[in-house]
Parts: structure tokens; sequence; C-alpha cells
């Protein structure tokens, strides 16, 4: 164990970090290594994720299209955790993705890169914190639905219950901030014990399991489209369920030795995740019971239905499908504390409209008080759409994973830009990679992260009406245009990004050699 003048010296010498690139730390670095994993795995915790959207996957495509798409997307997920930790590495900042954009991309567009950026970044964040919100709402509604079937859930129950959801996860971010490090040590623990419990619990139960050819071979269609059309929107369950691995990233400026720890922790979530994930997905494909019946379940959540199909008691469903409740809310926390901070970094290089107000940090806790607000305001208006439309969960789904691909993609495609433009810089941190697997990492990623985000706009169901429609592009072409707006208005004068140190960037403790200001005093002055 360091002694605590090692860790003065450490963390000292981030903050140093933190100040060459142009802001002052004002965050607490409370979070170790297995904290930060915590953290991060309670948010991708892809097991549950994936059983939160599992009608998804069982409408298009079924279980062959969830194992076989899951394997897939793991393996180029690990292309794009392995670049972003790469960058991450190298500059440790709360911004992440929208910093790093700024960072590595030519000065003629870095600006506004980065502004669009951020604000992918915001709306991905944002809007998985309200399908997390829901995927609780759902399992809490889908238990009451079980034990007395008479009941009948409507959109407005699912809206009001997420609702409660993400207001006691902003008071978790509010008044438990002291103990946040702690807390996702305990989910971690929690998570994976409630894994091994579920696992165990339907096998062992399930006396009429599938045949291997149903979980590996035989293709389900419930959508109303063609096989390869239903096989493209299937992706988006396993597309989901692997999200949300930039978490550590966001909160680099409360982690200790983050150059080192922060990377670390985005790719083991991944793997956790993958395994965890593919492990669950068998386990639950072999226990599925009438596919039908799972499919049209009057719970809403198939998963609840394959509980008691294996079970066969309404008790043991319900304390299997509680498990998921108390790591969604896990989730809730994680999420809404990593999109708070991403509207603090984003306000803090103004933004955002109002920003000298989002970005302050309450003095005593060093919290983002304003931001933390924000973000569950944000989440609710998110849940709210579910009240207009039937898909409105599908639709919420797909914006949060468009969201968050696309401000992956960005910092993947800049430095492919920078590369072939001739400005590409060399990163040296301490997960730099050799550039010719980095480049073709970055190309991998980048092209799987592109084609998911046309399909997350698909519609999911066909005949296609006014009330079962995806409304994700239009959703965020009203976010676009809310951000083009801000941007002639005030960011094009105002938004910044990091200064950058040159050398000695990735050493926290190096002394100064050389720095390149690329956003406080240049380029703003020729806009």
């Amino acid at each position: 164990m360091a002694d605590p003048e090692t860790k003065a010296i450490s963390t000292d010498a981030e903050d140093t970090t933190l100040e060459h690139m142009g802001y002052q730390p004002e965050l607490k670095r409370s979070f170790g290594l297995m904290g930060m994993i915590g953290f991060s795995f309670s948010i991708v915790t892809c097991w549950s994720a994936l059983g939160g959207v599992l009608v998804t996957g069982v409408n298009a495509g079924g279980p062959p299209v969830m194992i076989w798409g899951w394997l897939g997307i793991c393996c180029v997920a690990l292309c794009v955790a392995y670049s972003m930790a790469e960058m991450c590495s190298e500059y440790p900042v709360a911004g992440g993705q929208y910093s790093w954009v700024f960072i590595l991309a030519p000065k003629s567009i870095r600006r506004q890169f980065s502004y669009l950026t951020g604000w992918f970044m915001i709306i991905g964040l944002l809007a998985v914190g309200a399908t997390n919100s829901f995927i609780c709402a759902n399992f809490i509604l889908g238990q009451a639905n079980l034990v007395n079937p008479s009941y009948v859930i409507e959109r407005w129950h699912t809206v009001l219950v997420a609702w409660a959801v993400t207001l006691f996860a902003a008071f978790m971010n509010l008044w438990g901030s002291r103990v946040l490090d702690k807390l996702s040590k305990g989910f971690l623990v929690f998570n994976i014990v409630a894994f091994i419990v579920t696992i165990t619990t339907i096998l062992a139960c399930n006396k009429n399991k599938q045949s291997p050819s149903f979980v590996f071979k035989e293709f389900q269609n419930f959508t109303g489209f063609g096989t390869s059309m239903a096989g493209i929107i299937g992706i988006l369950q396993p597309g989901f369920g692997m999200c949300c691995y930039d978490a550590p990233a966001h909160m680099t400026e409360e982690i200790k030795d983050a150059s080192k720890q922060a990377p670390r922790a985005i790719v083991l979530s991944v793997y956790l995740g993958a395994i965890t994930g593919f492990i669950f997905l068998i386990s639950v494909c072999f226990c599925i019971g009438n596919i039908d019946e799972v499919a049209s379940t009057s719970t809403l959540v198939p998963l609840i239905q394959i509980y008691f199909d294996s079970t066969q008691s309404n008790i043991g469903s319900c304390f299997l499908a509680s498990l998921m409740v108390v790591i969604d809310i896990g989730a809730a926390n994680g999420l809404l504390a990593e999109g708070a901070r991403s509207l603090y970094a984003f306000a803090r290089d103004e933004g955002l409209p109002f920003s000298s107000f989002i970005r302050r940090v309450e003095p005593k806790h060093h919290m983002p008080v304003v931001a933390i607000a924000l973000g569950a305001l944000i989440q609710m208006a998110f849940c709210s759409i579910y009240f207009g439309t039937v898909t409105g969960f599908n639709t919420i789904i797909a914006i949060g994973t468009e969201g968050f691909y696309l401000s992956y993609a960005m910092p993947l495609l800049v430095r492919l830009i920078s590369y072939f433009s001739g400005t590409h810089r060399q990163l040296t941190g301490p997960w730099a990679m050799r550039p010719a697997v980095s480049l073709t990492l970055n190309a991998i990623g980048l092209t799987y992260l592109l084609f998911a985000c046309i399909t997350f706009n698909f519609p999911s169901v066909y005949p296609v009406t006014s009330e079962n429609m995806n409304y994700t592009s239009a959703a965020v072409g009203v976010i676009m245009f809310i951000a083009t707006l801000t941007w002639f208005t005030t960011a094009k004068k105002q938004f910044s990004g990091p200064e950058i140190h040159i050398e000695g960037m990735a050493d926290a403790g190096a002394h100064a050699v050389e720095f390149e200001q690329v956003g406080r005093n240049e380029e703003k002055s020729a806009l």
C-alpha cells in the first residue's frame, strides 16, 4: 500500500497535468482502480442491459441473432475500446471524446467537430440514462403484472416509475457523493453475485430447455419485415448491451493515477461485459419457453416470463427480477454521474447555453450540483417520449445508442483524417499502441460505428404507422437544430477546448517544455 506522501505526489502530478490542459482541478479524486471498474461495469453491466432490451432481440431474429450478433459486436467494441483507452491515457480529461477530437483534429475543423461530438456525447449519455430508468420501471411493473394478472400496465405508469428511478439516482448523486467509490465497489460485487445466482437458478430449475438448433440456428421474426431487415434490427439489442464503456474517461478528474487506471477500467469493463453477456444470452435462450408467449408477455418484459417459465414460481421470478431492479438503480446512479460530469466539462468549455451556471461546483463536496440536476431533468424529458408513441422505448434506446456511437466515431474519424492529411500526432501515453495497430483498430471500429448509426434509424415493425414509427432521426435532428442554433448564437465565439502540453503530457510529473495553445486564445479571434 502506498504511503500518504506518495499518494499526495501522485494527486499533485495529476492535477498539474490537468492544469497544463488549461483547467483548474475542482473535483475530488476519490476513485481507485477497483472502484472505477465497479463504476464502469455498473453502467456497462452488459448481461442486465441485454436482459432489459431482450424484447428487441426476441422479436427480431431471436436467439441466433442475439448470440452471434453479440460475439461480433464484442469484437468490434474491443477495437473501439482500445482506441479510446489510448486517447484517454494521453489526455485524461472529463470531456472525453469531444476533448480528444479538439486536440487531435486538424486545426481547420477542430472546434466545429469537437462541438458536434460534445452534443452527440451528451445526447447518448442522457438518453441511455433514460433508457435505463425505463428498463428499471419495466421490471418493477412487470412483477406487479406477474403476481396480479388483472393489472394492465399503461404507458403513463411506466413513465412515472421511470421518473421516480431518475429522481432517486439524482438523490444518490447529490447526497451520496462521498461514498460513490465504495458504492461502486459494492455494486460490482452485487452485480457478479446476482449474475451467478440468476444463471444458476434458471438453468437448474428449467426442465424444458430448448434444443441447441433453436438457440444457435433457428431464426425468429415477429417484425413484419423480411429476414435480412429483421436481422439488422435485432442487432440493436446487442448494440445497446455493449455501450457506455467510455464512463471512466469522464471520471478521470476524480480518479487516482488516471492516465493508467481509467484506460484499464475502459478495457476491462468491455472484457467483463463480453464474457458475462455471452454466458447470460446462451443460458436465457436455452430457457426460453414458448417463443410466442415470451414475445407477447403481458408483463412487457420477456425476461420475467423466462424467469417464470424456468422456476414456475411467482416468488422466485420476482426475486430474480428484483436483482435486476437493484442493478438498474446502480446503473442509473452511474449514468447520471457520468452524464453530469460531461455536462460540467462541456459547460466549462462554453459549449452549452448558460454555461457559467451549469458548470458551478458545490465547494464543500466538490460536486457539479447544477449539472446533476439538469441531467436528471433531461433524462425525465426523454422518458416522456413514451407518452406519445408505443415504440418510445425502442426510440429512446436508438437515440441513446446512436448518440454514444457517433461520439465514439468522431475521435476515431479525426485520427484517420489527421493521418492522411499529414497532421497526425503520435500518442505516447501509457496505453499507446504502435501506429499501424492503432490506425487499424480505428478503421475497424469506425466502420462498425457508422454502420450501426445508420441502422438505428430503421423502424422496428412493419407496416409502419405514425404510432410505431422510429422517431430517432427526428429527435436527433431537433437536438442538432438546437446545437446549431447555439453554435451560431454563442458557441462560435466562446467555445474552446483544452490546451495541449506537447511534451510530457503522458508523464504527469514531467516539467513543461513546450505548450501549444489550441482553444483559449487562438482561433476564437479569427471567427
